[in-house]
C-alpha cells in the first residue's frame, strides 16, 4: 500500500492509524531517517498511545536494519526525547507521538544531534521523498537495542533551574490529562515538597475523558473545580505528550500563555538582564513593553517548534514562547520543556507572597487578549486576503499568515500546521474592544 504523502506536516509526521500512518509506514520513515542522517545511535521512545509499541517496534526495526544502534527511552514526554538525544549526545531522537491529538492519531518527531530539529525545511521533506520511493540500503551490520532509564538524569537537570532550599511547600493540583508526565511530576514534587492534588494521573493510552488537549475549554472543568474543592495555590495541566503546560491561578481561572510568558520573561531577567527572547507573532505587546522597559530584546518569528529553536540558536536567546504553550530554553539546548515551567512557577511563588492571581493581574489589567478562536474556512489564503483586504489601513506584517496593527488593537491571522483550520488572535487597549473585534473580523471570516 503506498504511504499517505500528507501525514508528513510542517515540522512533524502525524495522521489516523492504521487508515492514514501505520507499522509499515513508520519502519519505512525510519529508515528513510537513518539514510538522511546517517546516525550511529538514535534515541527512540513513545508516549501513551495504545498504538505506540507497535509502531516502535517498527520503527527500531528499520532503523536496526539501516546499521543503527536503537536506545529504548521508554514511555516519554517529548521533551525528554529532547533532553536524553542532547544530554546523552546522542546522533538523533525519534519519538512516536501524536501531541494533543485524539487517541486515534499517532506519528513521529524527529531530531538530529544536540535535538536540533528537522521540520519540511531542514529534512522532512528529504525523508517524505526517500520513504515514498523506498529509496535506502539495508546496512550489512543490524544495529541492537538498549534501555536506558533517563528519569532521574531528566528530573536532576530540570531542578537545577532553580534553588531547591528557596521553594516552599505548597498544595497543587495537577492534570497530565492521562499522558506521559505522571512519574516526572511525582519525583520533582518529592523533591521539592510539593502536595499534589491528582487528577487524569495515571497513563492511560484510551484518553477515556476525550482528546487530551487543554486547549479545549471542556477538558478544563475538572481541573477548575479541583482548584477551587482543594484551595491549591495554583493548577497545572499538560497536553498528552507533556510539551506544553497551562496554569490556572488560586481563584481557578485559566491564565492564558500570553500572560504566563509574560511571567517567565520577569523571572528569566531577574537573572539575565539585556537578555534575547523569541515570541511567534500572534499576541506580542505585553513581550514588547516588558523588553522596551528592561533593556531586553524581542525576536518575532514564525510558529512552529522547529521554526522557533532555529531562531534560538540564532539569536541565543535565553528563552522563547508560542501562544499555544510552548516555552523554550536556552540552558535545555534551545528546546521547548513542558515540566520547566511548572517548577519555575513553584520558584516564583516561593519568592512572592501574593497569590498568583495577584501576581499576574497587571498584565491582565493593562493587556488585553482573547484566547486564540479557531473557524473552519474552505480556503484559507481567500480567508486571509478578505480580512487583509478589509483592514488595509492596519500596519501589516507577513511573518506568519498576517498580522495586522492599529493603535488600539492588533490580530494576528493565520492557516494551522496540524489541522483545516484559520487562527485568530486579538490584543487591543480594552477588554470591550477586544472582544467588538471579534466579532467583527469572525464575521468577515465566515463571509
Amino acid at each position: 500500500m503506498r504511504m499517505n504523502k500528507e501525514i508528513f506536516k510542517a515540522y512533524d509526521i502525524r495522521g489516523v492509524y492504521p487508515t492514514d500512518i501505520n507499522a509499515d509506514d513508520v519502519y519505512r520513515i525510519a529508515k528513510a531517517y537513518a539514510s538522511w542522517l546517517k546516525p550511529k545511535k538514535v534515541a527512540l521512545g513513545r508516549d501513551v498511545r495504545l498504538s505506540g509499541e507497535e509502531l516502535w517496534n517498527a520503527a527500531a526495526k528499520g532503523l536496526m536494519e539501516m546499521g543503527v544502534d536503537v536506545v529504548d527511552i521508554g514511555v516519554v514526554s517529548t521533551d525528554m526525547l529532547y533532553f536524553s538525544v542532547a544530554n546523552y549526545g546522542f546522533d538523533g531522537g525519534i519519538t512516536i507521538s501524536a501531541s494533543h491529538n485524539a487517541g486515534e492519531y499517532n506519528g513521529m518527531k524527529l531530531v538530529r544531534e544536540e535535538s536540533r530539529p528537522i521540520s519540511i525545511d531542514t529534512g522532512i521533506a528529504e525523508i517524505r521523498d526517500l520513504a515514498l520511493n523506498d529509496e535506502f540500503v539495508n546496512s550489512a551490520e543490524i544495529g541492537k537495542v538498549e534501555k536506558l532509564d533517563i528519569l532521574d538524569d531528566y528530573i536532576a537537570k530540570m531542578l537545577s533551574f532553580v534553588d531547591i532550599s528557596t521553594i516552599k511547600p505548597c498544595e497543587v493540583v495537577v492534570n497530565p490529562n492521562f499522558g506521559a508526565s505522571g512519574r516526572a511530576i511525582d519525583k520533582i514534587a518529592d523533591a521539592l515538597g510539593t502536595e499534589l492534588v491528582r487528577i487524569n494521573f495515571e497513563p492511560d493510552g484510551h484518553f477515556p475523558k476525550g482528546k487530551p488537549d487543554p486547549t479545549q475549554v471542556a477538558n478544563r472543568e475538572e481541573t477548575t473545580k479541583l482548584i477551587v474543592e482543594s484551595g491549591a495555590r495554583f493548577g497545572s495541566t499538560w497536553d498528552a505528550d507533556a510539551d506544553r503546560c497551562f496554569f490556572f491561578d488560586e481563584k481557578s481561572n485559566f491564565i492564558l500563555p500570553y500572560y504566563i510568558t509574560g511571567l517567565m520573561m520577569e523571572y528569566f531577567l531577574k537573572k539575565s538582564p539585556d537578555s534575547t527572547f523569541v515570541i511567534d507573532p500572534r499576541l506580542v505587546w505585553l513581550p514588547e513593553k516588558i523588553a522596551a522597559d528592561r533593556g531586553a530584546r524581542i525576536a518575532i518569528n514564525k510558529s512552529g517548534h522547529s521554526f522557533i529553536k532555529d531562531r534560538m540558536r540564532s539569536e541565543d536567546a535565553i528563552f522563547g514562547a508560542e501562544t499555544s504553550a510552548h516555552y523554550y530554553f536556552r540552558d535545555l539546548w534551545y528546546t521547548d520543556n513542558g515540566m520547566l515551567p511548572f517548577i519555575i512557577m513553584l520558584q516564583i511563588l516561593s519568592q512572592d507572597s501574593r497569590p498568583l492571581s495577584e501576581i499576574i493581574a497587571d498584565f491582565q489589567s493593562n493587556f488585553f487578549a482573547i484566547e486564540e478562536t479557531n473557524f473552519q474556512v474552505n480556503s484559507v489564503p481567500e480567508t486571509i486576503e478578505r480580512v487583509s483586504t478589509h483592514y488595509s489601513g492596519g500596519k501589516r506584517s507577513e511573518i506568519d499568515g498576517i498580522s495586522v496593527e492599529y493603535p488600539d488593537f492588533r490580530f494576528n491571522l493565520r492557516g494551522s500546521n496540524t489541522e483545516p483550520v484559520i487562527r485568530l488572535n486579538i490584543e487591543a487597549t480594552s477588554a470591550e474592544l477586544a472582544r467588538q473585534k471579534l466579532v467583527e473580523i469572525g464575521g468577515l471570516i465566515n463571509g
